[in-house]
Order: C-alpha cells, then sequence, then structure tokens
C-alpha cells in the first residue's frame, strides 16, 4: 500500500478557531515505510484574518512548541501548497484521521485550495477492527501493543507521532491481512 502518513499540531482543537503550528509527514511504499521521504516543518500560526496566533499554555505543555519555536517559521500559505505537493495523488493515514483531515480541509479552504485525498485510513479505526475486545486505542497504547517506540522526545511532535503511526499502519494492515 503506498499512502502518506501525517500528523499536525495545533494550537486548539477547533480546525476553525486554531491554526497549524507543525506538519510531519512520512511515505509508506509497498508497505514500507521510507524514512527518506518526509515531510517536516513548524508553522508560524496566523488567525483566518492574517493576525499572529499565540500558542496557549495548555497546547503548549502537549507538544512542547513554543511562540519562540515559530517566530521565524513559515506561515501556512507558505507551507500548505508543498505539503499538498508532498502528498500529490497519494491517499493519507492518520492517527484520528477525522481532526487532522478536518484541519487540512478547513485550512486548505481558507487559502483557496483543496484537501482532498483518494482515500482517508484512520489508525484508531484500524485498531477497533484488529483489536476489537480492547477499549483504548490512544496512540500510545496502540504503540505498546504492537512494540512499537517513540524516538526520545518524539511523543506529541509531529514527526516522531508520524514514525509511530505509519509502523503501526504497516503493522495493522498486515495483521488485518489487507494488501494494497
Amino acid at each position: 500500500m503506498n499512502v502518506v502518513v501525517f500528523d499536525l499540531e495545533t494550537t486548539g482543537l477547533s480546525p476553525e478557531r486554531d491554526a497549524i503550528v507543525e506538519i510531519g509527514a512520512l511515505r509508506v511504499r509497498d508497505g514500507r515505510v521510507v524514512e527518506a521521504e518526509r515531510f517536516e516543518t513548524l508553522v508560524r500560526p496566523l488567525s483566518a484574518a492574517g493576525e499572529p496566533l499565540r500558542i496557549p499554555w495548555y497546547a503548549q505543555r502537549v507538544h512542547g512548541i513554543s511562540d519562540e519555536m515559530v517566530r521565524n517559521a513559515p506561515g501556512l500559505a507558505q507551507v500548505l501548497p508543498e505539503f499538498l505537493d508532498f502528498v500529490g495523488g497519494s491517499a493519507v493515514v492518520a492517527h484520528n484521521v477525522g481532526f487532522d483531515g478536518g484541519f487540512m480541509r478547513a485550512a486548505a479552504r481558507r487559502h483557496g485550495l483543496v484537501w482532498s485525498p483518494p482515500a482517508e485510513y484512520c489508525t484508531v479505526q484500524l485498531s477497533r477492527r484488529a483489536f476489537p475486545h480492547e477499549r483504548s486505542h490512544n496512540l500510545d497504547v496502540l504503540a505498546q501493543r504492537l512494540d512499537l517506540t517513540f524516538a526520545p522526545g518524539g511523543r506529541h511532535r509531529s514527526l516522531g507521532d508520524v514514525q509511530v503511526t505509519a509502523e503501526a499502519f504497516v503493522r495493522l494492515m498486515e495483521r488485518l491481512q489487507v494488501s494494497g
């Protein structure tokens, strides 16, 4: 299966009111994670009106990305076309794709672009199918279940989460005996 696995870090939970502060992605080609084919960038958050947005303390506490870290980062107007080019015509994968895909649809719409991958796969949903008797399917639990580890400092950073999500996707597809 050939897909792009991606993850976003944001200033909050609302695609309409909050902003993306980091994008990470890896390509999975023929069922193998291709570490050399990656997309990773911090993003300077701006409101829908183009005003700078501060990263709230509660969001910083989750992902560790500060206002200082994104001060000189490119804005989404620059990053988004590059990311859409990276994705190309590939299907995408995310852990809770509804969240990340919702942010991508809202961001693309604001910038006059379109987020319309041919398919969106969710590792939360795949985990529920692969482990139907388990109650929790968050990324930490799924990683533990599949014997995957996050790089030091990688949890709740886009690329660190993507590395684990990509490996989880490959293993879940094998476990569910799905081929692409």
